[in-house]
């Protein structure tokens, strides 16, 4: 039981309940779409697509998307990277009964943003805003670490925020993990350094 929960996360409503660095928080709270938000923190903004391919859902988010127990979805995973550095992990899993009517654009994302699809669309609806704290041991920690090279020190974690969207009959649930690359960005993408004094 004990290691089921080290692989379990605890989302919460309130960003304030998962105690996140303060240079992290407008990252997790911001409105909007955060393609648009990386994109104006870089000057080069690409979406490296890991796989979308049918799985399992994580045992956490089964009842956020409507099924009662782990079930057969369509996942898929990216990596968000500015300047080449990837800052955000993607996680997003549809419902196999969902129709091509409820997310038409969905199987022929490719390499393109899911965000600005589901940001230009009208008849996207979008839920709350949920939030947790990843241990490395977490099935999404595990998958963003493996994926941006990365390796996490002894009881550090990594942050995320979910969100679960409606069209017609169908539900989506994105994931976002933020990686420690994201507070390195600045907007426009160039760090700025003091020169020192001769």
């Amino acid at each position: 039981m004990k290691g089921r929960s080290l692989r379990m996360a605890h989302w919460r409503a309130h960003v304030n309940t998962v105690n996140a660095p303060v240079a992290l928080r407008h990252w997790l709270t911001g409105g909007g779409s955060l393609t648009a938000k990386l994109k104006a923190h870089s000057t080069a903004f690409r979406v490296q697509k890991l796989h979308q391919d049918p799985a399992l859902c994580l045992a956490d988010e089964a009842q956020a998307i409507g099924l009662h127990r782990s079930s057969r979805v369509v996942e898929r995973e990216v990596l968000l990277r500015c300047d080449g550095v990837p800052v955000v992990f993607g996680h997003t899993v549809v419902p196999t009964t969902a129709t091509a009517s409820d997310w038409p654009a969905f199987s022929a994302l490719g390499e393109k943003s899911l965000g600005s699809t589901l940001f230009g669309d009208p008849q996207v609806h979008r839920g709350v805003l949920e939030f947790a704290r990843l241990r490395a041991t977490h099935p999404l920690a595990m998958r963003a670490c493996a994926a941006a090279g990365i390796v996490l020190g002894e009881g550090e974690m990594l942050y995320a925020r979910r969100c679960l969207y409606r069209r017609h009959h169908g539900v989506l649930l994105v994931t976002e993990v933020f990686l420690p690359q994201v507070l390195d960005l600045v907007p426009g993408g160039v760090k700025i350094e003091l020169k020192k004094a001769a």
